[in-house]
């Protein structure tokens, strides 16, 4: 089947317009209702309504209409993955991720992007809640959790180191535990939810975090608002490294039991639905993703230790 011919009847679809998808694709418009007519021979079926001023789908074209797109982001799939195919691509990309770290990390460096990209549009939805991506039609989703979900695809971002942190001037007042159960004689801060999470020495001994039968002082599901909760002394909390980097660099934040970690075992991944092919589009924007902070994490360049 011609793939081009698939590409013209997308566009006219899309645009309902034979005339504007062929020049588009550099065709005339007589070439244009002759490469339509061709593809519609092709298949045996009907596949546009045609009026003096616009087209649209018919049933059978409302119908195969999701084939043609499926059959066209293959192609592209595939020269992508030879190193084939335009330098740039367009269209829509949606994509999730955590508010806190995208605002931190992605939105800074997506000039950049748009420099190498300047025909595809980023639909960016930012939210520290975990969304569904086949329910919300997103192409590609940052998760900072263990990737346990099997109708997904994805690749590692970058580790997700989470620590225990609090003021200095929460320390000076309250003391700084020396063992992790001197965490039930503090004020401890949440983030999500107040289930224990383990928390594991260099030594691989685990406790939980927050302590058992410790209420904390406040849960929240915003990760900037936790890191300012603890900033401004409300208690002790777990935060990924990345998140709190440079407050530690700056002694906005300490380290508490430097020695321990969360053992849940996250990472930030970028996943996609497993029943879509990895178009050009969501090729060069999670190749992008893993150049610009995956190949030489931010967080990592000047960590405390």
């Amino acid at each position: 089947m011609d793939t081009e011919a698939l590409r013209l009847f997308i566009l006219a679809a899309d645009k309902r317009n034979i005339s504007a998808a062929g020049r588009d694709l550099g065709l005339a418009p007589a070439v244009a209702s002759a490469w339509l007519a061709k593809l519609e021979k092709s298949v045996g079926a009907n596949l546009l309504q045609r009026s003096t001023r616009k087209v649209s789908l018919s049933l059978d074209g409302s119908e195969f209409l999701p084939f043609a797109r499926d059959i066209v982001a293959r192609e592209d799939a595939g020269r992508a993955a030879l190193g084939q195919g335009k330098a740039q691509v367009s269209g829509t990309l949606r994509f999730t991720a955590p508010s806190t770290f995208a605002q931190m990390y992605i939105v800074p460096i997506l000039p950049r992007f748009f420099d190498a990209q300047p025909n595809l549009t980023l639909d960016l939805r930012l939210s520290d809640k975990q969304v569904d991506l086949i329910e919300g039609s997103f192409d590609l989703a940052l998760r900072n959790a263990a990737m346990k979900d099997s109708s997904l695809r994805g690749r590692k971002l970058a580790d997700d180191t989470r620590i225990l942190c609090a003021s200095p001037d929460y320390l000076s007042s309250r003391g700084t535990p020396a063992t992790p159960d001197d965490l039930a004689h503090h004020d401890i801060l949440a983030f999500g939810s107040a289930t224990p999470r383990p928390l594991v020495s260099a030594s691989r001994k685990a406790t939980l975090f927050p302590p058992p039968n410790t209420k904390p002082k406040l849960i929240n599901d915003d990760g900037n608002s936790h890191r300012l909760a603890t900033i401004s002394g409300l208690g002790i909390s777990a935060n990924s490294l990345w998140s709190v980097h440079e407050d530690l660099n700056q002694g906005r934040l300490a380290r508490v039991l430097p020695d321990h970690q969360l053992g849940d075992d996250t990472a930030l991944w970028l996943l996609y639905p497993q029943a879509n092919i990895m178009s050009a589009k969501l090729r060069v924007f999670m190749d992008f993703l893993l150049t610009e902070i995956g190949r030489d994490p931010p967080w990592l360049r000047h960590s405390p230790t």
